[in-house]
Parts: structure tokens; C-alpha cells; sequence
């Protein structure tokens, strides 16, 4: 397996190319961007501009392992609004157009939410009627996946929906295309659940992983800490992970320190490093 770093894991606005060497220089295999509204690799971002990007991080020596965004929090595929859903499946045409000119295999995507505890004033919407339109959706979005020769990678989060491996499996299954699956985050499970469970339910359906700790005892958005610190069980994830044969990338999603941030970087390396150790080669 190889080890990848979100670049939510570094301050905001840090600019890509210095992404790119923090990330080398404290020994990734890869990088994980993220589309944004606008900026650097906003919305309006081009193939060309993609490809330019590509190429500071082929100079760099760091393989784009990943394209996720934030922006499917406030453009739900599940909203009331059918606005609103028709500019979340074109945010994931975007990143699908770009992820192909990036030569990553696979997106992040969050398929909608039944609500969310830690956004005020979230919509919430009958669970039901968000499980049809999140079908609906990806079901129509896996034809534009095929045209793309990329991934799309459902992932697990707070958003009171897919609660369980057996039905995120379900409505992959119900998908019914290789080239939708699970961007499975070890981290979002620990609250309600155990990951090494998920990963062998999920098995091959597993596209690309997510790697973060929780704390138990602290509960909440404060129970995220640094890898090994938590009560994730590595040891059996890794385990789990082997035996339905995955073998790519690991990629943290971590938060920055408040006076250090980059640390965080280099500290999440080398706990990655002991996670890996023995499986890489």
C-alpha cells in the first residue's frame, strides 16, 4: 500500500506547489486535492489547468492519489430542491473531468445527507425520499464515471444516511456499475461501529480509504485526534484490508495543529509509516 495526505491536512491557502513539496519532503507517495468554489482549483478550473498541476506534481515527485471536495455539503444530490441536486451532479462531472486529466482513478463523493448535527440549520430530508433521489443520482452519474475512466467513491460521513456497511453495500450493489464503490473512511466509523467490520463487508467494493483516528471518550467532532492516539484498531483494519485485497492508497484527512500546522504533516507521516510497517515495498 502506498500513503497519501488529504490537502485539508494542510492550512488553508496553502498553495498546491507547497502542498506538493511538504508532502514529499515528509514522505508521501501521494496527494489527495480537493475542488473548491473557486481559487486555485476551483469550479472554474480547466483540463489544461489540471494538467499543469499534474505536472508540478510529477516534477515534485508526488503522484495525485485523489480528488475530493467539500462543496457536496452544501449542494446535496438528496436537497429538496431540484436545483440543488442538478448542480451537485454537475460538481461531480467537474471533478470527474478533472480527475481524468489529473490521471487519479478515483473520486471522493458524499452522495447527500439525511441531516447533519454539526452544520447549523442543515436541511433535513425524510430519509426515504433521500435514499431514492442519492440513487437516483449516482445511478445516472456511473454513465459519466464509464465516459471518464474514473471512480466514483461514495464515502462515509455524518450525514445521518448509509448508516450501516450492509447498506452502503446495498446501494452500491444497487448502483450496478464497477466504477461506483466505497471511499471508505476508517475514522467516520469508530462512533457507531468498527471499521476492520466494514472493510470486510465492503470487500472489494472498497475503492480508496480514508484513514483517521477517533477517541472514544471525548465524543463528538473533538474525538478526532492524531493517528495512534485514538481507539481505531489499526492492527485489525490492516488485516481486514489484506484479506479482501486491497492495495492502494491509505490517505490521511487530518486537521492542522493550531501553532504548528505543518507538524501535523510530518507527524501523520511517520504514524502512517508504523500503521505500513512490514506492507511496504
Amino acid at each position: 500500500m502506498k500513503k497519501g495526505i488529504n490537502k485539508w491536512s494542510f492550512p488553508g491557502g496553502t498553495p498546491i506547489a507547497d502542498c506538493l513539496g511538504i508532502a514529499k519532503r515528509a514522505g508521501y507517495d501521494g496527494i489527495e486535492l480537493t475542488l473548491d468554489e473557486s481559487g486555485e482549483l476551483g469550479l472554474q478550473a480547466t483540463e489544461k489547468d489540471a494538467r499543469a498541476i499534474a505536472a508540478q506534481a510529477e516534477a515534485a515527485g508526488v503522484e495525485i492519489c485523489g480528488l475530493a471536495t467539500g462543496l457536496y455539503w452544501s449542494n446535496g444530490m438528496t436537497s429538496e430542491s431540484a436545483a440543488v441536486r442538478a448542480r451537485a451532479m454537475d460538481i461531480c462531472r467537474k471533478q470527474l473531468e478533472l480527475a481524468a486529466a489529473f490521471g487519479v482513478d478515483t473520486i471522493l463523493v458524499v452522495p447527500g445527507a439525511v441531516g447533519v448535527a454539526f452544520i447549523p440549520d442543515f436541511e433535513v430530508v425524510d430519509y426515504e425520499y433521500a435514499y431514492d433521489r442519492a440513487l437516483d443520482a449516482i445511478s445516472r452519474l456511473a454513465d459519466d464515471a464509464r465516459a471518464a475512466g474514473v471512480n466514483i467513491g461514495l464515502e462515509n460521513v455524518w450525514n445521518k444516511f448509509l448508516l450501516s456497511p450492509l447498506e452502503l453495500r446495498g446501494f452500491i450493489d444497487a448502483v450496478n456499475s464497477p466504477y461506483v464503490g466505497a471511499y471508505f473512511d476508517v475514522g467516520n466509523v469508530l462512533a457507531t461501529g468498527y471499521p476492520e467490520q466494514w472493510v470486510r463487508i465492503l470487500g472489494k467494493r472498497i475503492k480508496k480509504v480514508h484513514v483517521k483516528d477517533y477517541r472514544l471518550e471525548a465524543g463528538g467532532l473533538h474525538g478526532f485526534v492524531d493517528l495512534l492516539a485514538g481507539d481505531v484498531d489499526f492492527p485489525a483494519v490492516m488485516n481486514a484490508l489484506e484479506a479482501v485485497g486491497y492495495d492502494g492508497y491509505l490517505i490521511a484527512e487530518m486537521g492542522t495543529y493550531k501553532h504548528d500546522p505543518y507538524q501535523m504533516v510530518y507527524n501523520t507521516s511517520l504514524a502512517m509509516d508504523r500503521i505500513l510497517e512490514g506492507r511496504r515495498g
